[in-house]
């Protein structure tokens, strides 16, 4: 953990809304009695995201724009149920998330049943099949979640390395990971 700053989140905050209006590092780093490498390292890549994010929606927002109207409305439609579509798979990757920590206590609770000194009693192997099953439906449960963390894993490495998918693809690719 790192010094506290001298700054308030306010500061920082009037700091970054400034940059992005183009005044210079230089000049605020005066102002606010800090470094310029200090704010480099707090904001430069940050507002440099914003700014970057700002002309993908301005291009996008162009690109909408000179579409004919009803290709516009299709635009808006199919982006609304992707949007839509990524809140599901969102969601049931939570709630999978959620259950399958709620079998896994379940399963634990179940092996304090038992019987250590004789594994192979009755009631210990059917305790044990009950961990079993718990544990394979945790793990099922649990799915969902793991499959959108490593598509998203690799969708992050193929951005990094230059290789952007359409995130049209990249929604539709999750929703095939779903279990049915």
């Amino acid at each position: 953990m790192g010094r506290k700053s001298k700054l308030t989140d306010a500061q920082w905050a009037e700091i970054e809304r400034r940059m992005l209006a183009g005044e210079p590092t230089r000049a605020l780093a005066r102002e606010f009695g800090v470094s310029e490498s200090t704010l480099r390292e707090r904001k430069s890549a940050q507002v440099a995201e914003i700014k970057s994010v700002a002309n993908q929606i301005v291009t996008t927002e162009r690109a909408l724009q000179a579409l004919p109207i009803s290709a516009q409305i299709h635009a808006q439609n199919h982006a609304a149920r992707l949007r839509a579509l990524s809140d599901n798979l969102l969601s049931a990757a939570s709630l999978g998330a959620a259950t399958s920590h709620r079998l896994a206590a379940i399963a634990n609770a179940e092996v304090q049943k038992l019987d250590d000194t004789n594994p192979f009693e009755a009631k210990s192997l059917e305790a044990l099949r009950g961990v079993a099953v718990l544990t394979k439906l945790a793990n099922d449960s649990a799915a969902p979640g793991l499959n959108i963390l490593a598509a998203s894993k690799d969708a992050i490495k193929a951005a990094n390395e230059g290789e952007a998918a359409d995130p049209a693809e990249f929604l539709a690719e999750l929703a095939g990971l779903l279990p049915n």
